[in-house]
C-alpha cells in the first residue's frame, strides 16, 4: 500500500528516481520495447535516471499550458507538440470562454513556444517513433492530472501499444482518473490532501537548459 506522506520529503529529484524505481516491478518491462518519455523540464532528470535502469531509451514530450483571457497565470488547456489538446471544461464553462478562442489560442502557443522548444531540445526533429511499443510517461509529480491526459492522448495518436504513468508523488484524485485512461501507475506516494511539490521535495532547483540539453541528446 502507498504510504501518506505527511512531513516525509525526497531530499531531490534524485532520490525521487530511486524511490519511483523501486515501485516499478523488476520484470514488468522485460517483454515489450520500452520508451520512457518525460513530461516536464524536472520530469527529464527523474525520467533519465529511470530509464539508465531500465536500460531503455529516453524523450521529453513537450506540452504548455493555454492561458485564460487576461489571466496567463489562469490554465485553461493543455497542448502538446503533437498538437493535441484537453480542455479544462468546468473553467472554460465558467467564464463563459468559447472553444474556438482555445483552439485559437492553443495554436499560438504552439507556435510561439512549442516549435521553439521543439529547436531548443532536438533542433527541430519530431519524437522518435512510439508505434507499437510501451511507453512510461514520467514526471516529478502529478498535481492534477491535466497535462498527463493530453500526454496519454498524445502517445494514443502516434500509435502507442501500451501506455503507464510514473511519479514519485501524486494526487490521489487524479490517481484514480487516471487509472481509466492509462495501462498502469506506478507511484510510491499518493496524497489524499495534496498542497504542492515543494512541500514533498527538500531540494527542487529549476533544472540548466544545458544539462536538459546533455541529457536528452544522450539517449539519441
Amino acid at each position: 500500500m502507498p504510504k501518506n506522506l505527511t512531513h516525509n520529503y525526497f531530499h531531490d529529484r534524485e532520490d525521487a528516481a530511486t524511490q519511483l524505481f523501486e515501485s516499478i516491478p523488476k520484470d514488468f518491462f522485460q517483454s515489450q520495447e520500452v520508451v520512457v518519455v518525460a513530461l516536464s523540464e524536472g520530469g527529464v532528470l527523474i525520467a533519465d535516471a529511470i530509464a539508465h535502469k531500465l536500460h531503455e531509451s529516453m524523450e521529453i514530450l513537450l506540452i504548455e499550458s493555454v492561458p485564460a483571457p487576461n489571466n496567463p497565470e489562469l490554465s485553461i488547456a493543455k497542448v502538446s507538440e503533437t498538437q493535441e489538446i484537453v480542455i479544462h471544461r468546468a473553467l472554460t464553462e465558467a467564464f463563459g470562454i468559447t472553444e474556438a478562442f482555445v483552439y485559437n489560442e492553443a495554436k499560438r502557443v504552439y507556435d510561439e513556444k512549442i516549435l521553439s522548444h521543439l529547436y531548443k531540445y532536438r533542433k527541430g526533429g519530431a519524437l522518435q517513433s512510439v508505434r507499437d511499443k510501451a511507453v512510461l510517461l514520467v514526471d516529478e509529480c502529478v498535481e492534477t492530472d491535466f497535462t498527463t491526459i493530453v500526454a496519454i492522448k498524445s502517445m494514443i495518436a502516434k500509435g502507442a501499444k501500451n501506455i503507464y504513468v510514473a511519479t514519485p508523488v501524486m494526487d490521489s484524485f487524479s490517481y484514480e482518473r487516471l487509472l481509466q485512461v492509462c495501462d498502469g501507475i506506478f507511484c510510491p506516494y499518493r496524497i489524499e490532501d495534496y498542497i504542492s511539490i515543494e512541500y514533498y521535495y527538500e531540494k527542487l532547483e529549476k533544472p540548466e537548459f544545458s544539462e536538459l540539453e546533455r541529457i536528452i541528446n544522450s539517449d539519441k
